[in-house]
């Protein structure tokens, strides 16, 4: 599959070798591309449908990023917090950068609108994630037991994203 996305959300015909590849705002035309991106990333019965990001993009306070390369982040803000639902890279776009580009992304959409902390859950196996989101500075604020299928936990992180609030990164 070719997850490769233009500066205007459309498939582009040779994702990732730009010097600078482009992350652009997800909106109505995208979620048939999320999703796409999505199913690279999850199992079967894991992976978001089009109608799932459908969804949450009509939701006020939603917001996502779509990777040219080939990745996709979604996240929502309420009162003086956000969430990051879902990002997903796939699997020939890994480890050039993309997750940390969407991540930053959110990031920075997040506190423009107004968001103190950012939260997010990420499996406690996948030490890769964990990794990327302790490197931007999240930590650690508490754990869902068995929270996905095959029994691994959830750990949740957070970021504060008010002023000098990461400072020591």
């Amino acid at each position: 599959m070719n997850a490769g996305i233009t500066r205007h959300g459309r498939r582009s015909a040779q994702p990732g070798r730009r010097k600078s590849a482009a992350i652009v705002a997800a909106g109505a035309a995208h979620p048939a591309l999320m999703a796409a991106v999505h199913a690279t990333t999850f199992l079967p019965d894991e992976a978001w449908g089009t109608a799932i990001f459908a969804g949450h993009l009509s939701m006020q306070g939603t917001f996502g990023f779509l990777h040219e390369a080939g990745g996709v982040v979604l996240a929502r803000a309420a009162a003086d917090e956000a969430e990051i639902l879902t990002l997903a890279v796939a699997p020939e776009a890994r480890r050039r950068g993309v997750a940390r580009g969407l991540l930053r992304a959110a990031v920075e959409a997040a506190r423009t609108r107004g968001a103190a902390t950012l939260f997010l859950e990420v499996s406690a196996a996948n030490s890769v994630a964990r990794a990327l989101y302790e490197s931007e500075g999240f930590a650690p604020v508490g754990k869902r037991r068995g929270y996905y299928e095959d029994g691994t936990d959830a750990l949740v992180l957070a970021l504060k994203l008010s002023p000098g609030a990461n400072a020591e990164r």
